[in-house]
């Protein structure tokens, strides 16, 4: 064969061959992104698509350009919630029935376990990037230098930017992260903003994560979960939004229910033969009423802020050119919240000092109190009627009457699986993949169709089996045939918080409250607002659900209901009465003294240096726990009830040995006495209502700090001997 025949060979055979090898070498992914953003503590009716007077004109646009879904559904509560949607599960099945709280049994370990898997741990090694700004709540282990295996980036996220733990200030937000490193908002050199405020910093981070995403590998999907803690308590936001609202809610709780229920009607969002649920609060009987209008325009700015930051999303999807072609969900984690959290006064300040009383933080120290004790610039954290909420030094729930507003029409609010619990907008936008715009889709679905949804989408592979672990088979079907107008398989739908329990099935729903409530039925096609019980007359169709429901909660572990805590869990935890302590000893919460419910002693013998300071001995952490320790020239001891710290002080010993010897009886009454010399009493709530999560460490605090100060805080005398004796 001469040169020239061998040269046609070849350019004739590459040219047959081109087709076929350069799809692989230049053909854009066409899967498309996925983002599922979600809010906290918000009602059905909180944004302006879905009848609310709050300007939300990012996802008012997003609807009109895409679909509504009348009937999605959440669990009730946050931690479940977030269990779900990530792994496609029921919240009991990935371990997380309740809180973030081992109460024995499988179904509520109160960390995500290892039988599921994320949807960033499907989507990733199906070529997709992953990325998390916002609240993870998915693990108790918060701790800086703590367990990290059910952090994000252990769990199949390539980024995260957030808060690991539930709740906190949004000024200061507590266990805040990036990717693995806990950080302070204001030491972080590389997010300055002018005020730092947590809302803005996750819509921030989230366009950050997508113009990055462009940048460096713009052929490649990728999936973002964008988790706001807004509208969560404490009613926390700028002064430019609350501005917004004044004089919006003057008319109170009864007048913001009836006009959002008429644009609900209008809408198409409620049948208008559904009743009105009762009415929670009387307006002409509230007192303070300045304060709680406040409670409400303050709430409507933080929801009204979130829409600013949806918006700085879809800004950088449209200047990536990706927003065509990328799935958008916007849905919330519960209903609006009845929790009355800060509507009292606590603490020694009942008002706010004129100047600050406190030592200010440390832009590096790290925050780890879920109800900050003080602000960075000395002011202590108020609570109370007349304590106008908003600014960082306030820590304010909104209240029943305007959880209720946000709920309307529906009964019941978070942490009930009623409609008021459990209902929440859905929208979903996506112009390449969405056949019909401004639609309301009326089938019901469910938190645990987003991993199906998310599998679909992407042609990813669910796997059988996740690093040596069996993994449950997905619980939800696709929504991508909805969006396609079709219909969803028919299937029941169940739910689990706090013994509340409920089934849908087509158009009926059996629901209860509580472990002993009796089980009600409600036709959802003629009453969804839950008004007329049918159980009595269509006996045949609750037995029927009743039947589907324990057999479902056998197989999801949701059994046994509502457990406080399981004979296995009490054989785990140390029988002991009396107990030796040897200095930087470090005890998990099973080794560690039994102090529920249990009056006890300590004796510590130590040597007090020049300006004592640390911490003695800790048990505890931010929910449940106590702490002797010195702080501020003090010697202190501080009980911590459900997040509620009660604190007493004692002068400081002279320098040299001491004895110091606390009394906590049943009663409350809590003896000091130091040196022998005369003792003090103090009155307290009482013993530990609960053993602790976090465990016992002496000379330090390893954990989140029981007192009023940053772990580890090490006590720099020495001690001798540690004695605790339950009694």
């Amino acid at each position: 064969m001469s040169p020239k025949t061998i040269v046609r060979f070849l350019l004739i055979s590459l040219t047959i061959l081109i087709p076929f090898i350069t799809p692989h070498l230049t053909r854009a992914d066409t899967r498309p992104n996925i983002i599922l953003v979600m809010s906290d503590d918000m009602g059905y009716s909180d944004i302006g698509c879905y009848g609310s007077e709050i300007k939300t004109p990012t996802l008012d646009s997003l609807a009109a350009n895409g679909l509504r879904f009348t009937q999605f559904y959440n669990t009730g509560r946050c931690c479940p919630t977030r269990a779900t949607l990530l792994t496609g599960l029921y919240a009991h099945q990935a371990g997380i029935g309740h809180m973030m709280n081992d109460r024995g049994y499988d179904g509520y370990r109160g960390d995500l376990n290892k039988k599921c898997v994320t949807i960033a741990q499907v989507l990733k090694p199906a070529g997709y990037s992953t990325y998390i700004a916002g609240k993870w709540h998915v693990t108790k282990h918060t701790a800086p230098d703590g367990d990290k295996s059910n952090w994000p980036l252990q769990r199949g996220f390539d980024r995260f930017y957030g808060t690991i733990h539930g709740a906190g200030s949004f000024f200061d937000p507590n266990s805040l992260v990036r990717d693995n490193t806990a950080i302070s908002p204001y030491a972080d050199p590389l997010y300055k903003p002018k005020t730092y405020y947590y809302t803005t910093a996750i819509s921030d981070h989230a366009a950050k994560y997508i113009n990055e995403h462009h940048a460096k590998t713009p052929q490649k999907p990728f999936f973002l979960y964008v988790s706001y803690t807004a509208a969560h308590w404490p009613m926390h936001a700028l002064p430019e939004d609350i501005a917004k609202y004044k004089g919006a809610y003057d008319a109170g709780y009864a007048a913001i229910r009836k006009a959002r229920l008429a644009k609900m009607k209008k809408l198409g969002l409620i049948d208008p033969k559904w009743k009105m649920t009762v009415q929670a609060g009387d307006w002409s009987k509230v007192k303070n009423r300045d304060w709680e209008i406040r409670c409400m325009e303050v709430y409507a700015a933080m929801v009204d802020s979130m829409d600013q930051g949806i918006g700085t999303i879809v800004k950088s999807l449209k200047q990536t050119k990706r927003l065509d072609n990328t799935l958008i969900l916007f849905f919330q984690d519960n209903g609006g919240c009845a929790e009355g959290l800060g509507r009292t006064p606590r603490g020694k300040y009942t008002q706010r000092p004129k100047t600050p009383p406190l030592k200010p933080m440390s832009p590096s120290a790290l925050q780890f109190d879920m109800i900050p004790k003080q602000t960075r610039d000395g002011y202590p954290v108020v609570t109370g009627p007349g304590i106008m909420p908003g600014p960082a030094d306030t820590y304010i729930a909104y209240g029943k009457g305007w959880a209720n507003a946000s709920n309307t029409p529906f009964r019941e609010y978070k942490h009930w699986v009623h409609e008021g619990g459990i209902a929440t907008p859905l929208i979903a936008h996506w112009p390449k993949g969405i056949k019909s715009k401004n639609k309301l889709d009326h089938q019901p679905t469910h938190l645990i169709d987003l991993m199906a949804t998310c599998v679909d989408l992407a042609k990813a592979k669910y796997p059988a089996q996740f690093k040596n672990s069996k993994i449950h088979p997905m619980e939800g079907v696709s929504l991508n045939p909805a969006f396609q107008n079709k219909s969803i398989p028919d299937r029941v739908i169940f739910w689990e918080h706090e013994g509340n329990r409920a089934a849908r099935k087509g158009k009926y729903k059996l629901v209860a409250k509580g472990a002993r409530g009796p089980w009600e039925l409600y036709d959802m096609q003629a009453d969804r607002t839950e008004t007329n019980n049918l159980a009595d007359k269509l006996t045949g169709k609750r037995d029927e659900l009743i039947k589907e429901w324990n057999t479902w909660a056998k197989r999801a572990y949701v059994l046994p209901l509502n457990p406080r805590r399981s004979n296995r869990a009490n054989k785990r935890f140390n029988k002991r009465k009396n107990f030796n302590l040897r200095p930087n000893a470090n005890l998990d919460r099973f080794k560690a003294p039994n102090v529920e419910k249990r009056p006890f002693t300590i004796t510590a013998k130590i040597t007090i240096p020049d300006n004592p300071t640390g911490v003695i001995l800790a048990q505890g952490g931010t929910a449940h726990g106590y702490s002797l320790y010195f702080h501020n020239n003090k010697l202190a001891f501080t009980l911590q009830h459900n997040s509620r710290p009660t604190t007493i002080h004692a002068p400081v010993p002279p320098k040299g040995p001491a004895t110091i010897k606390l009394s906590l009886e049943k009663s409350g009454t809590l003896t000091l006495t130091i040196n022998r010399n005369k003792s003090l009493t103090f009155k307290t709530p009482g013993p530990l209502n609960s053993q602790p999560l976090d465990g016992l460490q002496t000379n330090q605090d390893l954990n989140g700090p029981v007192g009023h100060y940053t772990p580890p805080y090490k006590f720099n005398g020495s001690i001798q001997k540690l004695n605790i004796k339950l009694n």
